[in-house]
Protein backbone atom coordinates (compact mmCIF):
# COMPACT_ATOMS: atom_id res chain seq x y z
CA UNK A 1 0.00 0.00 0.00
CA UNK A 2 2.67 2.24 1.17
CA UNK A 3 4.82 1.04 -2.35
CA UNK A 4 1.19 2.18 -4.35
CA UNK A 5 1.41 5.81 -2.57
CA UNK A 6 4.64 6.44 -3.39
CA UNK A 7 3.70 5.25 -6.89
CA UNK A 8 0.80 7.80 -7.14
CA UNK A 9 3.11 11.12 -5.56
CA UNK A 10 5.82 9.88 -7.97
CA UNK A 11 3.32 10.14 -10.91
CA UNK A 12 1.34 13.31 -9.72
CA UNK A 13 5.21 15.03 -9.15
CA UNK A 14 6.16 14.00 -13.00
CA UNK A 15 2.73 15.11 -14.07
CA UNK A 16 3.30 18.87 -12.05
CA UNK A 17 7.22 18.93 -13.48
CA UNK A 18 5.80 17.89 -16.72
CA UNK A 19 3.15 20.99 -16.70
CA UNK A 20 5.50 23.53 -15.21
CA UNK A 21 7.64 22.41 -18.12
CA UNK A 22 4.77 23.09 -20.75
CA UNK A 23 4.02 26.15 -19.22
CA UNK A 24 7.61 27.23 -19.53
CA UNK A 25 8.26 26.00 -23.35
CA UNK A 26 4.91 27.74 -23.99
CA UNK A 27 5.71 30.59 -22.29
CA UNK A 28 9.49 30.35 -24.11
CA UNK A 29 6.85 30.10 -27.23
CA UNK A 30 5.05 33.04 -27.15
CA UNK A 31 8.03 34.94 -25.95
CA UNK A 32 9.97 33.88 -29.56
CA UNK A 33 6.86 35.01 -31.17
CA UNK A 34 6.72 37.89 -29.43
CA UNK A 35 10.22 38.73 -30.44
CA UNK A 36 9.37 37.51 -33.94
CA UNK A 37 6.58 40.00 -34.60
CA UNK A 38 8.96 42.80 -32.90
CA UNK A 39 11.76 41.83 -35.02
CA UNK A 40 8.66 41.80 -38.51
CA UNK A 41 7.61 45.16 -37.05
CA UNK A 42 11.45 46.18 -36.94
CA UNK A 43 12.10 45.52 -40.37
CA UNK A 44 9.41 46.84 -41.80
CA UNK A 45 10.06 50.40 -39.97
CA UNK A 46 13.55 49.71 -40.95
CA UNK A 47 12.25 48.97 -45.15
CA UNK A 48 9.73 52.03 -44.50
CA UNK A 49 12.50 54.29 -43.37
CA UNK A 50 14.54 53.12 -46.21
CA UNK A 51 11.58 53.80 -48.80
CA UNK A 52 11.26 57.41 -47.17
CA UNK A 53 14.50 58.08 -47.66
CA UNK A 54 14.34 56.51 -50.93
CA UNK A 55 11.55 58.95 -51.90
CA UNK A 56 12.75 62.07 -50.31
CA UNK A 57 15.83 61.69 -52.48
CA UNK A 58 13.46 61.01 -55.48
CA UNK A 59 12.17 64.42 -54.26
CA UNK A 60 15.22 66.33 -53.64
CA UNK A 61 16.42 64.88 -57.27
CA UNK A 62 13.10 66.16 -58.79
CA UNK A 63 13.50 69.56 -56.84
CA UNK A 64 16.72 70.32 -58.16
CA UNK A 65 15.85 68.97 -61.91
CA UNK A 66 13.26 71.69 -61.41
CA UNK A 67 15.28 74.21 -59.87
CA UNK A 68 17.57 73.72 -62.71
CA UNK A 69 14.75 73.85 -65.70
CA UNK A 70 12.99 77.14 -64.06
CA UNK A 71 16.60 78.27 -64.29
CA UNK A 72 17.35 77.53 -67.97
CA UNK A 73 14.05 78.75 -68.14
CA UNK A 74 14.79 82.12 -67.23
CA UNK A 75 18.23 82.01 -68.91
CA UNK A 76 16.33 81.48 -72.32
CA UNK A 77 13.88 83.76 -71.81
CA UNK A 78 16.45 86.84 -70.79
CA UNK A 79 18.11 85.41 -73.54
CA UNK A 80 14.97 85.93 -76.02
CA UNK A 81 14.45 89.28 -74.43
CA UNK A 82 17.60 90.39 -75.52
CA UNK A 83 17.58 88.97 -78.38
CA UNK A 84 14.24 90.87 -79.24
CA UNK A 85 16.14 94.13 -78.00
CA UNK A 86 19.04 93.63 -79.86
CA UNK A 87 16.27 92.87 -82.94
CA UNK A 88 14.66 96.08 -82.07
CA UNK A 89 18.14 98.09 -81.86
CA UNK A 90 19.54 96.09 -84.65
CA UNK A 91 17.02 96.89 -87.38
CA UNK A 92 16.95 100.86 -87.64
CA UNK A 93 20.62 99.96 -88.16
CA UNK A 94 20.03 97.46 -90.90
CA UNK A 95 17.61 99.42 -92.42
CA UNK A 96 19.82 103.07 -92.49
CA UNK A 97 23.02 100.63 -94.15
CA UNK A 98 20.49 99.03 -96.87
CA UNK A 99 19.65 102.73 -97.80
CA UNK A 100 23.38 103.75 -97.46
CA UNK A 101 24.38 100.69 -99.98
CA UNK A 102 21.39 101.27 -101.99
CA UNK A 103 22.51 104.92 -102.51
CA UNK A 104 25.78 103.75 -102.91
CA UNK A 105 24.86 101.48 -105.60
CA UNK A 106 22.95 104.33 -107.18
CA UNK A 107 26.04 106.55 -107.68
CA UNK A 108 28.56 103.74 -108.71
CA UNK A 109 25.83 103.12 -111.57
CA UNK A 110 25.45 106.53 -112.70
CA UNK A 111 29.16 107.93 -111.75
CA UNK A 112 30.75 107.49 -115.13
CA UNK A 113 27.59 109.61 -116.54
CA UNK A 114 27.91 112.27 -113.99
CA UNK A 115 31.58 112.57 -114.24
CA UNK A 116 31.13 112.91 -118.30
CA UNK A 117 28.94 115.87 -118.05
CA UNK A 118 31.55 117.45 -115.94
CA UNK A 119 34.04 116.87 -117.90
CA UNK A 120 31.56 118.33 -120.76
CA UNK A 121 30.93 121.03 -118.88
CA UNK A 122 34.91 122.01 -118.39
CA UNK A 123 35.53 121.90 -121.97
CA UNK A 124 32.62 124.23 -122.76
CA UNK A 125 33.84 126.30 -119.69
CA UNK A 126 37.54 126.08 -121.65
CA UNK A 127 35.91 126.63 -125.23
CA UNK A 128 33.99 129.53 -123.62
CA UNK A 129 37.32 130.68 -122.00
CA UNK A 130 39.13 130.92 -125.01
CA UNK A 131 36.70 132.54 -127.25
CA UNK A 132 36.44 134.74 -124.65
CA UNK A 133 32.64 134.68 -124.84
CA UNK A 134 29.82 135.85 -122.53
CA UNK A 135 29.95 133.97 -118.78
CA UNK A 136 26.32 134.46 -118.56
CA UNK A 137 26.08 132.27 -121.64
CA UNK A 138 27.85 129.32 -120.13
CA UNK A 139 26.57 129.94 -117.10
CA UNK A 140 23.13 129.63 -118.09
CA UNK A 141 23.32 126.53 -120.51
CA UNK A 142 25.59 124.91 -117.70
CA UNK A 143 22.48 125.88 -114.86
CA UNK A 144 20.24 124.06 -117.90
CA UNK A 145 22.15 121.17 -118.27
CA UNK A 146 23.01 120.65 -114.47
CA UNK A 147 19.26 120.74 -113.92
CA UNK A 148 18.39 118.60 -116.73
CA UNK A 149 20.92 115.64 -115.40
CA UNK A 150 19.35 116.22 -112.25
CA UNK A 151 15.88 115.47 -113.21
CA UNK A 152 16.49 112.28 -114.80
CA UNK A 153 18.98 110.90 -112.32
CA UNK A 154 15.84 111.25 -110.01
CA UNK A 155 13.52 109.92 -112.40
CA UNK A 156 16.37 106.59 -112.84
CA UNK A 157 16.33 106.64 -108.73
CA UNK A 158 12.39 106.01 -108.84
CA UNK A 159 12.56 103.65 -111.59
CA UNK A 160 15.82 101.46 -109.89
CA UNK A 161 13.57 101.42 -105.93
CA UNK A 162 10.00 100.65 -108.02
CA UNK A 163 12.18 98.15 -109.87
CA UNK A 164 13.94 96.80 -106.50
CA UNK A 165 10.23 96.22 -104.98
CA UNK A 166 9.03 94.26 -108.08
CA UNK A 167 12.26 92.08 -107.50
CA UNK A 168 11.77 91.89 -104.22
CA UNK A 169 8.05 90.49 -104.89
CA UNK A 170 9.16 88.35 -107.35
CA UNK A 171 12.41 87.08 -104.90
CA UNK A 172 8.98 85.72 -102.49
CA UNK A 173 7.84 83.00 -105.20
CA UNK A 174 11.28 82.54 -107.18
CA UNK A 175 10.23 78.91 -107.56
CA UNK A 176 7.42 79.82 -109.80
CA UNK A 177 8.04 83.25 -111.29
CA UNK A 178 11.78 82.61 -112.49
CA UNK A 179 10.96 82.34 -116.06
CA UNK A 180 8.35 85.42 -115.56
CA UNK A 181 11.36 87.65 -115.14
CA UNK A 182 10.55 91.79 -116.70
CA UNK A 183 12.08 92.60 -120.24
CA UNK A 184 15.79 93.10 -120.06
CA UNK A 185 16.63 97.03 -120.30
CA UNK A 186 20.42 96.45 -120.91
CA UNK A 187 23.25 93.86 -122.00
CA UNK A 188 23.91 93.35 -118.36
CA UNK A 189 20.15 92.64 -117.39
CA UNK A 190 19.51 90.37 -120.09
CA UNK A 191 23.02 87.99 -119.07
CA UNK A 192 21.79 87.54 -115.73
CA UNK A 193 18.04 86.86 -116.44
CA UNK A 194 19.20 84.23 -118.73
CA UNK A 195 22.20 83.08 -115.95
CA UNK A 196 18.60 82.55 -113.37
CA UNK A 197 16.53 80.87 -115.85
CA UNK A 198 19.20 78.30 -116.44
CA UNK A 199 19.60 78.13 -112.66
CA UNK A 200 16.04 77.48 -112.56
CA UNK A 201 15.94 74.94 -115.45
CA UNK A 202 18.77 73.00 -113.68
CA UNK A 203 16.98 73.05 -110.56
CA UNK A 204 13.67 72.00 -111.87
CA UNK A 205 15.65 68.86 -113.49
CA UNK A 206 17.10 67.97 -109.89
CA UNK A 207 13.93 68.23 -108.69
CA UNK A 208 12.20 66.13 -111.02
CA UNK A 209 15.02 63.54 -110.28
CA UNK A 210 14.92 63.81 -106.45
CA UNK A 211 11.08 63.30 -106.42
CA UNK A 212 11.42 60.05 -108.71
CA UNK A 213 14.06 59.01 -106.59
CA UNK A 214 11.93 59.47 -103.53
CA UNK A 215 8.81 57.88 -105.22
CA UNK A 216 11.27 54.63 -106.26
CA UNK A 217 12.18 54.43 -102.86
CA UNK A 218 8.66 54.58 -101.71
CA UNK A 219 7.59 52.16 -103.65
CA UNK A 220 10.64 49.71 -102.88
CA UNK A 221 9.79 50.51 -98.78
CA UNK A 222 6.19 49.69 -99.37
CA UNK A 223 6.79 46.68 -101.47
CA UNK A 224 9.04 45.17 -99.14
CA UNK A 225 6.50 45.62 -95.97
CA UNK A 226 3.81 43.94 -97.72
CA UNK A 227 6.56 40.94 -98.51
CA UNK A 228 7.98 40.91 -95.05
CA UNK A 229 3.88 40.29 -93.65
CA UNK A 230 3.80 36.99 -95.56
CA UNK A 231 6.98 35.46 -93.44
CA UNK A 232 5.70 36.77 -90.26
CA UNK A 233 1.95 35.53 -90.88
CA UNK A 234 3.65 32.14 -91.22
CA UNK A 235 5.47 32.65 -88.52
CA UNK A 236 2.56 33.21 -86.34
CA UNK A 237 0.79 29.90 -87.61
CA UNK A 238 3.87 27.51 -86.81
CA UNK A 239 3.80 28.87 -83.24
CA UNK A 240 0.39 28.99 -82.75
CA UNK A 241 0.02 25.26 -83.47
CA UNK A 242 1.73 24.54 -79.89
CA UNK A 243 1.08 26.22 -76.62
CA UNK A 244 4.25 26.24 -75.01
CA UNK A 245 6.21 29.02 -72.97
CA UNK A 246 8.93 29.25 -75.57
CA UNK A 247 6.16 29.87 -78.15
CA UNK A 248 4.57 32.18 -76.48
CA UNK A 249 7.46 34.21 -75.85
CA UNK A 250 8.61 33.95 -79.70
CA UNK A 251 4.88 35.17 -80.54
CA UNK A 252 5.75 38.34 -78.29
CA UNK A 253 8.27 38.87 -79.71
CA UNK A 254 7.30 38.49 -83.05
CA UNK A 255 4.10 40.84 -82.62
CA UNK A 256 6.74 43.55 -81.95
CA UNK A 257 8.59 42.55 -85.17
CA UNK A 258 5.47 43.27 -86.53
CA UNK A 259 4.78 46.27 -84.78
CA UNK A 260 7.79 47.98 -86.38
CA UNK A 261 7.24 46.49 -90.33
CA UNK A 262 3.89 49.01 -89.48
CA UNK A 263 5.69 51.78 -87.64
CA UNK A 264 7.85 51.83 -91.32
CA UNK A 265 5.05 51.81 -93.35
CA UNK A 266 3.18 54.41 -91.24
CA UNK A 267 6.35 56.38 -91.88
CA UNK A 268 7.11 56.26 -95.54
CA UNK A 269 3.00 57.16 -95.84
CA UNK A 270 3.34 60.31 -93.62
CA UNK A 271 6.47 61.67 -95.56
CA UNK A 272 5.10 61.52 -98.96
CA UNK A 273 2.83 63.70 -100.44
CA UNK A 274 -0.37 61.73 -101.04
CA UNK A 275 -1.97 60.44 -98.49
CA UNK A 276 -4.99 58.12 -98.65
CA UNK A 277 -7.19 59.82 -95.49
CA UNK A 278 -10.78 59.05 -95.71
CA UNK A 279 -12.60 61.12 -93.01
CA UNK A 280 -16.24 59.53 -92.08
CA UNK A 281 -17.99 59.44 -88.85
CA UNK A 282 -16.74 56.32 -87.10
CA UNK A 283 -17.69 54.56 -83.83
CA UNK A 284 -14.84 54.99 -80.95
CA UNK A 285 -15.90 52.10 -79.07
CA UNK A 286 -15.64 50.21 -82.34
CA UNK A 287 -11.91 51.45 -83.03
CA UNK A 288 -10.91 51.34 -79.06
CA UNK A 289 -12.32 47.57 -78.88
CA UNK A 290 -10.40 46.61 -82.05
CA UNK A 291 -6.85 48.25 -80.78
CA UNK A 292 -7.47 46.03 -77.32
CA UNK A 293 -8.31 43.36 -79.12
CA UNK A 294 -4.70 43.20 -80.97
CA UNK A 295 -3.42 43.98 -77.16
CA UNK A 296 -4.75 41.70 -75.54
CA UNK A 297 -2.57 38.83 -75.76
CA UNK A 298 0.33 40.94 -74.27
CA UNK A 299 -2.55 42.12 -71.47
CA UNK A 300 -2.55 38.91 -70.87
CA UNK A 301 1.58 37.94 -71.16
CA UNK A 302 2.42 41.05 -68.98
CA UNK A 303 -0.40 40.26 -66.38
CA UNK A 304 -1.80 44.06 -66.81
CA UNK A 305 -5.23 44.93 -65.47
CA UNK A 306 -7.43 46.85 -68.68
CA UNK A 307 -9.83 49.10 -67.27
CA UNK A 308 -12.43 50.79 -69.91
CA UNK A 309 -15.79 51.44 -69.48
CA UNK A 310 -17.67 51.82 -72.93
CA UNK A 311 -18.71 54.88 -74.78
CA UNK A 312 -20.81 54.84 -77.72
CA UNK A 313 -19.42 58.18 -79.55
CA UNK A 314 -19.58 59.28 -83.01
CA UNK A 315 -16.56 61.37 -84.29
CA UNK A 316 -15.51 62.08 -87.90
CA UNK A 317 -11.76 61.22 -88.43
CA UNK A 318 -10.30 58.62 -90.69
CA UNK A 319 -10.59 55.19 -89.32
CA UNK A 320 -7.36 53.33 -90.04
CA UNK A 321 -5.08 56.57 -88.73
CA UNK A 322 -6.32 56.72 -85.67
CA UNK A 323 -6.67 53.40 -84.69
CA UNK A 324 -2.94 53.58 -85.57
CA UNK A 325 -2.95 56.56 -82.80
CA UNK A 326 -4.54 54.02 -80.29
CA UNK A 327 -2.06 51.30 -80.88
CA UNK A 328 0.95 53.24 -80.07
CA UNK A 329 -0.12 54.25 -77.31
CA UNK A 330 -1.51 51.10 -75.73
CA UNK A 331 1.98 49.74 -77.18
CA UNK A 332 3.95 52.08 -75.15
CA UNK A 333 1.65 51.80 -71.67
CA UNK A 334 2.29 48.09 -71.95
CA UNK A 335 5.84 48.46 -72.68
CA UNK A 336 6.52 50.62 -69.30
CA UNK A 337 4.13 49.25 -67.38
CA UNK A 338 5.91 46.85 -65.25
CA UNK A 339 2.26 46.28 -63.02
CA UNK A 340 -0.85 47.84 -62.07
CA UNK A 341 -3.11 48.77 -65.03
CA UNK A 342 -3.84 50.60 -68.27
CA UNK A 343 -6.97 52.68 -67.88
CA UNK A 344 -9.35 54.31 -71.14
CA UNK A 345 -11.60 56.74 -70.39
CA UNK A 346 -13.82 58.61 -72.75
CA UNK A 347 -15.59 62.24 -71.89
CA UNK A 348 -18.52 63.16 -73.22
CA UNK A 349 -16.99 66.24 -75.04
CA UNK A 350 -15.09 63.32 -76.92
CA UNK A 351 -11.73 64.00 -75.14
CA UNK A 352 -9.90 60.24 -74.93
CA UNK A 353 -7.35 59.54 -71.92
CA UNK A 354 -5.07 56.66 -72.09
CA UNK A 355 -3.34 56.15 -68.45
CA UNK A 356 -1.22 54.18 -67.38
CA UNK A 357 0.53 53.45 -63.50
CA UNK A 358 3.95 52.99 -65.46
CA UNK A 359 7.66 54.23 -64.57
CA UNK A 360 6.67 57.67 -66.13
CA UNK A 361 8.26 60.84 -68.15
CA UNK A 362 10.94 62.61 -66.57
CA UNK A 363 10.09 66.34 -65.98
CA UNK A 364 12.42 67.92 -68.10
CA UNK A 365 11.87 65.55 -70.93
CA UNK A 366 7.73 66.09 -70.83
CA UNK A 367 8.04 68.86 -73.38
CA UNK A 368 10.46 66.81 -76.28
CA UNK A 369 8.80 63.20 -76.21
CA UNK A 370 6.98 64.35 -79.53
CA UNK A 371 10.29 65.37 -81.22
CA UNK A 372 11.54 62.85 -83.99
CA UNK A 373 14.13 60.42 -82.21
CA UNK A 374 13.44 61.51 -78.92
CA UNK A 375 13.94 59.04 -76.33
CA UNK A 376 14.46 60.43 -73.11
CA UNK A 377 15.81 59.42 -70.33
CA UNK A 378 13.44 56.18 -69.66
CA UNK A 379 14.17 55.01 -73.08
CA UNK A 380 17.85 55.77 -73.16
CA UNK A 381 17.27 53.36 -69.62
CA UNK A 382 15.68 50.69 -71.79
CA UNK A 383 17.83 51.12 -74.85
CA UNK A 384 14.66 49.54 -77.46
CA UNK A 385 13.02 52.96 -77.64
CA UNK A 386 13.01 54.35 -81.71
CA UNK A 387 12.06 57.67 -80.48
CA UNK A 388 9.37 57.69 -83.68
CA UNK A 389 6.22 56.44 -81.81
CA UNK A 390 4.95 59.48 -80.09
CA UNK A 391 6.57 62.06 -83.38
CA UNK A 392 4.58 59.48 -86.13
CA UNK A 393 1.38 60.20 -83.37
CA UNK A 394 1.75 63.36 -82.98
CA UNK A 395 2.27 63.96 -86.97
CA UNK A 396 -1.32 61.95 -87.84
CA UNK A 397 -2.57 63.46 -85.16
CA UNK A 398 -2.03 67.06 -86.67
CA UNK A 399 -3.22 66.18 -90.60
CA UNK A 400 -6.43 64.65 -88.46
CA UNK A 401 -6.80 68.01 -86.68
CA UNK A 402 -6.71 66.44 -83.26
CA UNK A 403 -5.01 67.99 -79.92
CA UNK A 404 -2.54 65.61 -78.38
CA UNK A 405 -1.81 66.26 -74.81
CA UNK A 406 0.90 64.89 -72.26
CA UNK A 407 0.90 64.67 -68.49
CA UNK A 408 2.85 62.21 -66.34
CA UNK A 409 4.17 61.90 -63.22
CA UNK A 410 8.01 59.88 -62.77
CA UNK A 411 6.87 56.41 -61.08
CA UNK A 412 3.31 56.83 -61.16
CA UNK A 413 2.71 56.75 -64.63
CA UNK A 414 1.58 58.61 -67.44
CA UNK A 415 -1.75 59.93 -69.47
CA UNK A 416 -2.06 60.76 -73.25
CA UNK A 417 -5.39 62.73 -73.75
CA UNK A 418 -6.78 62.99 -77.83
CA UNK A 419 -9.03 66.21 -78.51
CA UNK A 420 -11.28 64.62 -81.06
CA UNK A 421 -13.23 67.90 -81.03
CA UNK A 422 -10.54 70.60 -81.08
CA UNK A 423 -11.62 70.71 -85.36
CA UNK A 424 -15.19 70.48 -86.50
CA UNK A 425 -14.98 68.56 -89.62
CA UNK A 426 -18.02 68.39 -92.27
CA UNK A 427 -19.07 65.36 -94.45
CA UNK A 428 -18.85 66.58 -97.80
Amino acid sequence: MNYVQTLDKNIEKQQHILQQTNRQKKYHMRHNQTQQNQLQYNQSQHDQLQYNQSQYDQLQYNQSQYDQLQHSQIHHDQLQHNQRQHNQTKQPHQQNRQHKHQYLLFFQKYFPLILFSLLGIAIFFCIFCLYQLEPEAFLYAAGLYLTTLLCYLIYCFFREQQGHHRRQQQLSSIDCSWNELDPPTSQESYDLQEMIRSVGRRCNELTTQLQSAKQESLDYYTTWVHQIKTPISVMQMILQSEDTPEHRELSAELFRIEQYVEMVLTYIRLGSDDHDFVFRECNLDALIRQAIRKYAPQFIRRKIRLVYEPAEITVLTDEKWLNFILEQLLSNAIKYTVQGSVTITVTPDKKLSVADTGIGIAPEDLPRIFEKGFTGYNGRADKKSTGLGLYLCRQTADKLGIGMMADSTPGKGSVFTLDLSTRKLEVE
